[in-house]
């Protein structure tokens, strides 16, 4: 396993450090900004416990799907639960993106969620977890495919 050279000294950090992990191309390299006991899951709910589990699917996507692709951070809020640990949260947008047929699929946007905790080394993840952000949409319905959806425009609801 790596260990990165450069841990987030604070919590607003962490985002940072994980563009920068992430422009390694190298699962370990993220895997190493977790706890040994950490859990990620990912856009489509699949959920690794530890940093192996957490490192061979991040490994795989960047050196594939993920081989072009960049992260910019965006709006960025922290909530400290205590000195020791925080909850960062960041929108993300990812360009670069390769469909299945070779060609770019456009930007996505998500939003990345971490539970870091101070260690001696610097602030390691504990726990994440990454949600699309899905535009004008309210939720997901299932109808053989899973498809955003907006009740806003059928029927009355508390936005409108």
């Amino acid at each position: 396993m790596h260990t990165p050279t450069d841990l987030p000294a604070c919590p607003e950090d962490f985002p940072k450090a994980f563009i920068a992990t992430w422009d390694k191309r190298d699962g370990d390299a993220i895997a190493a900004l977790f706890t040994e006991d950490a859990d990620f899951v990912n856009v489509t709910g699949l959920w690794w416990h530890g940093r192996k589990a957490i490192a061979k699917p991040h490994d795989y996507a960047l050196k594939s799907f993920f081989s072009r692709s960049s992260l910019r951070a965006g709006r960025t809020e922290v909530r400290h639960l205590s000195p020791d640990i925080a909850v960062v949260r960041c929108r993300f947008t990812l360009s670069g993106q390769i469909t299945p047929d070779g060609t770019d699929a456009g930007d996505r946007r998500t939003i990345l969620t971490f539970v870091v905790q101070r260690r001696a080394d610097g602030w390691r993840a504990v726990s994440a977890q990454n949600t699309d952000v899905v535009p004008g949409m309210e939720t997901h319905v299932n109808t053989g495919d899973l498809n955003a959806v907006d009740y806003r425009d059928h029927q009355s609801g508390p936005d409108t």
